[in-house]
C-alpha cells in the first residue's frame, strides 16, 4: 500500500518527467512519436522510482526505452533541477514500458472473437510480471 507521501512524490516526478521527455523529443525534431508517463511508483524509503512509459507507436518502444535508460543520469539531473524545492534527494529512476493499453486491446479483440479467452486461456499470451 502506497503512503500519501509516496503518491505525492510519484505525481510530482510524473509531471516533470513528462515535460522532460516530451521536451527532448520536440528538441530533436521528432514528430511521429508520442511518449507519456503512465505511472510513477516510489519505494517506501523513497530511494527508487519506477517510471512506466506509454510509447506510440509501440514498435519504437524498445529502442526508445534503451535510449532513455542510457540517458538516465541526464534525466535525473534535469529532474533534480526542477524538484529541488520540493525534494531533498531525487530517487534513482528505473524505466519500464507500460504495455497495459496493448494488453487491454488484445483482450478486447479476443472478446470480440467467437472463442472466449476466459474459457481458453491460450488465446492470450502470458503477461510478464514487472
Amino acid at each position: 500500500m502506497e503512503t500519501n507521501r509516496q503518491k505525492k512524490i510519484g505525481s510530482v516526478l510524473q509531471k516533470d518527467l513528462v515535460d522532460i521527455l516530451q521536451g527532448e523529443i520536440r528538441k530533436n525534431g521528432i514528430t511521429n512519436l508520442v511518449i507519456s508517463v503512465s505511472k510513477v511508483s516510489v519505494t517506501t524509503d523513497l530511494s527508487v522510482a519506477k517510471v512506466y512509459l506509454s510509447i506510440f507507436p509501440p514498435e519504437k518502444g524498445k529502442e526508445l526505452l534503451e535510449s532513455i535508460k542510457s540517458n538516465t543520469p541526464l534525466i535525473k539531473h534535469d529532474l533534480s533541477q526542477r524538484v529541488k524545492l520540493q525534494l531533498r534527494k531525487v530517487p534513482n529512476l528505473t524505466f519500464f514500458i507500460d504495455d497495459s493499453l496493448e494488453y487491454i486491446e488484445k483482450i478486447d479483440q479476443a472478446l470480440s472473437m467467437k472463442e472466449n479467452p476466459v474459457m481458453n486461456r491460450d488465446l492470450l499470451e502470458k503477461r510478464k510480471k514487472s
